[in-house]
């Protein structure tokens, strides 16, 4: 695992340099403790330290998290576990639960990756320092530690909702890593301020620079009528999540640097895939700097990068959504596809509860795959064909719940997505983009891609003229997307502020 020398993640500590926060984690070995760079605690002495490239890693080595400084609320990055997607598509895996709970193996997640296990196993240790295994359970301890902390639920409700088996099994955990049951870090916190009726607040973290103006414009334009709903600088949006609904609101807290998420959603042990979906719609695990820093070697890219500090790459909610927006799309405006979703939302969506909490205008969740998939009609004014299209979409979505996410490398992925009849090149790379957070996804035939390109080079562009013009942008194509859709729409003098 390659990490900064020691000297350097030294100094970073003793400046507590705010840069380095969830990239390294630092063991100390008097006190058994492990913390973040920017922990308040008085620097330990250098030869007490031990530098770690992941949580898992120095809680694997036998230290406990840092009550102080809290790991569990340190950025989460995906560019620091080295070049790896194969590492990168199994955290998220296991952000959603693949190694909770009985039958899940290291196996089973090596097949959906399709490596074998042995691959994998060296893989973490290489990008984490950490095993699978030891990944998963350390998540399991810092989402619940982080329950415990800004949440006034039951310890029986944080034990669900962090993935362990048993209350028993929560407790005894607690005990051994930190010397204390479960209920004594929570007098140590300040919850108590949450009102229950209020839903469950949790903080997520991201490394500055964020343009969070940029991102909600970019959803505000494509909310979904009854499904999402963009205004006063806060995107809210229902969930359902197995036959359960809900809804979820969030905020921007540039000075915390924390997006600030309120969940109404009943089932508890949704929790985690509520939270990681939301980072992965958010985009908050980018190590934004280096990504900004290797596009803006492209002399004619960086003035418009310098524009826009901390661009990201929106993800979507849910795959099978986000892959039925990409056919309504094909060949119409994002007004256009955005007011037929709405109509698809209407007739096949289902319709919360009168008595609900949810937000007003917040009324249907987006209708399932198997939902279209035996609807005898889908109703909507579009070419048989992309009715059609949307048919097998579902169709495939239904038999196969793990359509859209990841699996083997991009290029199997838009091979599976393009064997659906009516899905093509575009589609399947946006879909990769935005559903399967593919980084390196990049639809060069989108025509918004093509027009901000002919703007930022100042001559037209083809797919394959564009094409040959990304391979520079490598690993990071889909950021490079970004800002060119963004140079589509506005002009590079553009002074904004709508979302600050």
């Amino acid at each position: 695992m390659e990490l900064p020398n020691k000297e350097t993640c030294y100094r970073a500590l003793e400046s507590r340099d705010h840069r380095f926060d969830g990239l390294i984690y630092v063991g100390i070995k008097s006190t058994g403790i492990y913390c973040r760079p920017v922990c308040p605690a008085r620097t330990a002495k250098y030869e007490n330290c031990t530098f770690y490239g992941s949580a898992a890693a120095a809680q694997e080595a036998g230290y406990r998290p840092c009550l102080r400084c809290r790991p569990e609320t340190a950025p989460e990055f995906a560019s620091w576990r080295g070049t790896s997607n194969t590492v990168s598509r199994a955290l998220s895996l296991i952000a959603e639960g693949s190694l909770d709970g009985d039958g899940k193996s290291v196996d089973a997640l090596a097949e959906r990756l399709g490596i074998g296990e042995r691959q994998l196993r060296r893989l973490f240790l290489q990008h984490l320092g950490a095993s699978p295994i030891a990944v998963a359970q350390t998540r399991r301890v810092l989402f619940a530690k982080h329950l415990i902390h800004e949440t006034q639920m039951p310890m029986t409700e944080v034990a669900l909702a962090s993935g362990f088996g048993s209350l028993r099994r929560f407790n005894e955990v607690f005990q051994d890593l930190f010397h204390r049951p479960p209920r004594e870090l929570r007098r140590k916190s300040a919850a108590g301020r949450q009102n229950t009726d209020a839903g469950i607040v949790l903080q997520v973290r991201y490394r500055p620079p964020y343009d969070w103006e940029s991102m909600l414009g970019f959803l505000e334009t494509r909310a979904i009528p009854g499904v999402e709903i963009v205004e006063k600088g806060c995107y809210r949006r229902t969930v359902e999540i197995d036959g359960t609904t809900g809804s979820i609101a969030v905020k921007h807290q540039p000075q915390q640097q924390n997006l600030c998420v309120t969940i109404h959603f009943a089932d508890v042990q949704s929790l985690p895939a509520i939270i990681n979906r939301v980072r992965r719609m958010f985009d908050t695990g980018a190590d934004i700097e280096t990504i900004d820093e290797h596009l803006s070697n492209d002399p004619r890219l960086a003035p418009w990068i310098a524009l826009r500090p901390g661009l990201r790459a929106p993800g979507g909610w849910d795959g099978f959504e986000l892959a039925v927006r990409a056919v309504l799309g094909q060949q119409i405006s994002v007004t256009a596809a955005r007011r037929l979703a709405g109509q698809l939302v209407a007739l096949h969506g289902k319709r919360l509860p009168e008595k609900s909490a949810n937000y007003p205008g917040l009324t249907h969740t987006f209708p399932t795959a198997k939902r279209i998939a035996s609807a005898k009609s889908i109703g909507l004014g579009m070419p048989v064909s992309r009715l059609n299209t949307l048919k097998a979409l579902a169709q495939a979505a239904a038999d196969d719940p793990n359509l859209f996410r990841p699996f083997g490398t991009i290029e199997e992925t838009t091979a599976r997505l393009r064997s659906i009849p009516g899905i093509g090149e575009w589609t399947a790379q946006y879909i990769a983009l935005r559903a399967m957070r593919e980084m390196d996804a990049f639809p060069a035939s989108d025509i918004g891609l093509l027009r901000g390109a002919a703007k930022v080079d100042g001559a037209p562009a083809t797919p394959a003229s564009l094409l040959r013009r990304a391979d520079s942008w490598k690993p990071w194509r889909a950021y490079a997307a970004q800002h060119l859709w963004a140079a589509d729409t506005t002009p590079l003098t553009t002074k904004r502020g709508k979302y600050a």
